[in-house]
């Protein structure tokens, strides 16, 4: 045996039911996601062996992009779990054979409870199907296992179908980016998401900041005192109109001029590249890499444009901004 052209084979074979099965989507789908977007409780995903896996993964899905759902393990379920289902739930019930006996165990009681049923199987004539109110086809021809036994196609479309479902019920919800924020505190995406960067800049006594008409010693000895490689050069009202950096200073020497005689504003840059407090400190690694020189420090103003901060590159690699996400 080939072994890639077999890895080859399975990848074709799934990849073209998945393509098949786009004729068989009719209004029971509509249908279905309809009533789980009406759904006045929560939707509850059941299966077992790998239809109960793909369960998991809908369930998750749904869960994460604004549709509450839970998994329920249907032989748990038998032994008291069924009490997770309440009258206005929805009960989704998936199995490739539609005859598996640990399911169809807990239909009668979710039944009696109220709860509406939607199933998904490959056979329509399946006693799930029959049970159900709202039956959804998986249209497998045949599995990819070369004794057409275990699931492999069928699970595969199952868990794409899974995917469609939850994304057309995103799309009706107008679930955006702030929800998927606020879904998603943790990890990079959160981060991405929700981080600002007020929540990373070295504030107060940590920001790097003298006055235009402070001396070059002075501003010399806040660059040092505050580790940052720049200050931030403010009017008298605290506002920002320049930044001076370690490299502008070891420019001036390099030049063989006299630090101790130049003014703040001949060393400073008078128009520097900054962001507001309340921008995404995604933004901000933004406006630092997509440079033909890279930056590695921006100040930070507020509305009024006064110094409120700064932020260094190091601070948003060490909070794990490292690349943009598209949204």
């Amino acid at each position: 045996m080939n072994i890639i052209e077999e890895i080859k084979r399975v990848i074709r074979l799934e990849s073209k039911s998945i393509e098949r099965a786009q004729k068989a989507i009719g209004p029971a789908y509509a249908k279905a996601v309809q009533s789980i977007l009406h759904c006045k409780g929560k939707v509850i995903v059941t299966g077992v062996g790998k239809s109960g896996a793909i369960a998991q993964k809908m369930a998750s899905t749904l869960t994460s992009t604004g549709t509450p759902a839970i998994f329920l393990n249907p032989v748990e379920g038998s032994h008291g779990s069924l009490g997770v289902v309440h009258r206005n739930d929805i009960v989704f019930a998936i199995g490739k054979s539609g005859e598996s006996e640990e399911i169809l165990k807990i239909i009668p009681s979710i039944r009696r409870i109220g709860a509406r049923i939607i199933s998904m199987t490959s056979n329509p004539l399946s006693s799930l199907a029959k049970m159900a109110d709202i039956s959804l086809l998986n249209p497998v021809v045949r599995e990819a296992c070369p004794l057409n036994l275990a699931p492999t196609t069928s699970s595969s479309l199952a868990m794409v179908i899974g995917d469609a479902i939850a994304i057309a019920l995103m799309k009706l919800r107008g679930f955006g980016v702030d929800n998927f924020a606020l879904y998603h505190p943790g990890g990079l995406i959160g981060k991405q998401l929700l981080l600002k960067v007020s929540d990373v800049m070295r504030s107060g006594r940590r920001n790097p900041m003298v006055r235009v008409s402070s001396s070059v010693k002075q501003l010399l000895a806040e660059i040092t005192r505050k580790w940052a490689g720049a200050a931030s050069i403010v009017d008298k009202k605290g506002r920002l109109i320049g930044l001076v950096t370690d490299f502008d200073i070891r420019q001036a020497f390099a030049e063989e001029k006299k630090i101790s005689h130049l003014k703040i504003i001949e060393l400073m840059n008078p128009r520097p590249k900054f962001v507001c407090v309340d921008d995404l400190a995604i933004k901000a690694l933004g406006i630092m890499e997509n440079r033909p020189k890279p930056l590695t420090i921006l100040p930070v103003v507020d509305k009024k444009k006064r110094s409120v901060g700064m932020l260094h590159l190091h601070d948003l690699v060490k909070e794990g901004l490292t690349r943009k996400i598209s949204h």
